[in-house]
């Protein structure tokens, strides 16, 4: 048993070190085709259709997948289905991709044929470049291999790593050159978490400007205050932001002595404190927050005019992070 095990281990970390290696071997051959396929596929009005058989199929649903969530609209299309009526998918502003490791599988030969005929560009991801599929594409891919991991060289496995990692650079390299956005990913992913974390705004958990402090109100008149607005306190001058005054700031003041409740906030507040915009993330808001140990900080538009105030639990409850 223990030599089974010691086997067994050995043969998966063959297996990952030899993926690793013609992964990596791939990034020398990222040059002026992949280019050629990434603006093609940019530049496509319409969806990518993105086809392949057997294992290559498999990872052609994935490819199309990541298109899909970052920008780009792509679908996936079988290619026997396709000679028998699915074709009806495609449209004359459509940009294909098509993965074959040989390059040579009479299904994908008869898509392609077919894709031609309606003038759609194909983009080909195959082993061999010197197939039918490489030769007859508008751009085609080398995702060619030195040997599988299957010990017999047959199962496709290292062949599909490759091709899986070129269709993950094509997408990285669309959403990147078309200018995709955290705040657009949001929105094409509304019911996930990260999706609720990029779209949350202060604006959506502020609290309203009440209780505001003008700059020459006293202590005693803080301490209330402070009471009804969660240990916060908003001193404006003109409409806009002064400073701020804390329950901490208090609690040190009182300890100082008797007759502290007559002083005038002014000199007590924080000048220049931290403040947060209405449209600000509140991921930013509370990764501010937490750096400067603060529990909460007044909301001011363009001009420093006070909104109102954001805590930093009611973002946690939110699920801003």
């Amino acid at each position: 048993m223990p030599a089974d095990r010691a086997r067994v281990t050995a043969t998966g970390r063959r297996v990952v070190a030899l993926e690793a290696e013609e992964t990596a071997r791939l990034s020398d051959r990222i040059g002026d085709a992949f280019a050629e396929a990434v603006l093609l596929l940019a530049g496509a009005r319409g969806r990518v259709i993105v086809s392949g058989v057997g294992k290559s199929g498999i990872i052609a649903r994935k490819i199309a997948a990541p298109l899909t969530s970052t920008g780009t609209p792509a679908a996936w299309l079988h290619p026997v289905e396709s000679l028998h009526g699915d074709l009806g998918i495609v449209g004359r502003e459509d940009v294909a991709i098509l993965l074959s490791k040989s390059g040579a599988s009479e299904e994908l030969t008869a898509l392609l044929g077919a894709l031609q005929r309606m003038a759609v560009p194909v983009v080909a991801i195959t082993g061999n470049l010197d197939s039918p599929l490489a030769r007859h594409a508008t751009v085609a891919l080398d995702a060619s291999v030195r040997e599988e991991a299957c010990p017999h060289d047959l199962a496709p496995t290292t062949s599909t790593t490759v091709a899986l990692a070129l269709g993950d650079a094509l997408a990285v390299a669309l959403l990147e050159l078309k200018g995709f956005r955290r705040e657009d990913f949001a929105l094409l992913h509304p019911g996930g978490s990260l999706g609720r974390k990029l779209l949350l705004r202060v604006a959506d958990v502020m609290l309203p400007p009440e209780g505001l402090l003008p700059a020459g109100a006293t202590m005693r008149e803080a301490v209330i205050t402070l009471a009804h607005q969660r240990g916060l306190a908003t001193v404006v001058q003109d409409g806009r932001l002064a400073g701020v005054l804390t329950a901490g700031d208090l609690s040190r003041l009182a300890e100082r002595g008797a007759g502290f409740l007559e002083l005038p906030v002014a000199e007590v507040m924080t000048r220049e404190p931290l403040a947060a915009r209405p449209d600000e993330l509140g991921a930013a808001a509370v990764g501010r927050m937490e750096r400067r140990g603060i529990m909460a900080m007044p909301v001011v538009d363009g001009e420093g005019r006070v909104l109102g105030s954001v805590h930093l639990h009611d973002l946690m409850r939110a699920g801003a992070v």
